[in-house]
């Protein structure tokens, strides 16, 4: 799709390999326990508590650990108290970064985020400067033969579909359509590989130098390491050949 960045595939593809699994399980198990104090504990009513299980699930999570997280949120256990914050920014190259921050402590996070970016040769953007060019979409990462997929996703409320290689597909929609597309391809027999709302942007810039490309995906490394950081968006693409030359 044009404007859209590979970085969801790229992510999916790294993996849990890249990060500790306790990190990734203390990350989704803020995002439930959110979800779960902003819309109620029932994943059947609350959408965005079901899109949270549902990538708590496709991590490995166990259930023991999800229940207790939105048992958290709906104030049946302790939890804390997190403010949702959205900072934005420029990577090495101008490219346009979102990170969304989950925290209890604004100015720690605030001050982490400036220092990755201060360190790594990005800088803090004025709120407003690049998140104009993000829109909300459902992104779902399916493999599956080319007709198979296009039948069903069409008829479901895809509204693009990109060859990703290797017989997976890109399939983007509008954020509500997230879960009947989802709930229509595994009907239809095709494999989900994963399934998100994420921001899009309508703005790509292209990173055709590996040593770009390597200064780009290391500050968005250095972000998400970061313990309050939930989700890092960008606008970049880079090409199968740049990633190769990169491993």
């Amino acid at each position: 799709m044009s404007g859209h960045s590979k970085w969801a595939t790229i992510k999916h593809k790294k993996g849990a390999a890249d990060k500790a699994r306790a990190k990734i399980f203390a990350k989704i198990a803020r995002q439930l326990e959110v979800a779960a104090r902003d819309g109620g504990g029932d994943p059947n009513s609350n959408a965005t508590l079901r899109t949270q299980v549902l990538k708590a699930k496709a991590a490995q999570m166990n259930n023991d650990l999800i229940d207790r997280a939105i048992k958290r949120g709906t104030g049946e256990a302790g939890g804390g108290t997190y403010e949702a914050i959205t900072y934005e920014g420029y990577a090495p190259g101008g490219v346009a970064l979102l990170i969304d921050v989950l925290t209890d402590n604004r100015n720690r996070s605030g001050a982490d985020i400036r220092n990755v970016f201060s360190k790594l040769g990005g800088s803090m953007a004025e709120p407003g400067a690049v998140g104009w060019q993000f829109s909300r979409k459902a992104v779902i990462v399916v493999r599956g033969g080319e007709d198979d997929v296009m039948l069903v996703a069409l008829d479901a409320g895809a509204e693009d579909i990109a060859d990703e290689g290797d017989g997976t597909w890109r399939i983007t929609a509008e954020p509500n359509a997230l879960h009947p597309l989802r709930d229509a391809l595994e009907a239809g027999g095709i494999e989900v590989v994963s399934a998100d709302s994420t921001m899009v942007s309508s703005v790509t810039i292209e990173v055709t130098d590996v040593d770009d490309a390597k200064k780009v995906l290391r500050i968005i490394d250095a972000l998400e390491d970061n313990d309050d950081v939930q989700d890092v968006f960008g606008n970049f693409d880079i090409s199968d050949e740049i990633m190769e030359a990169m491993d």
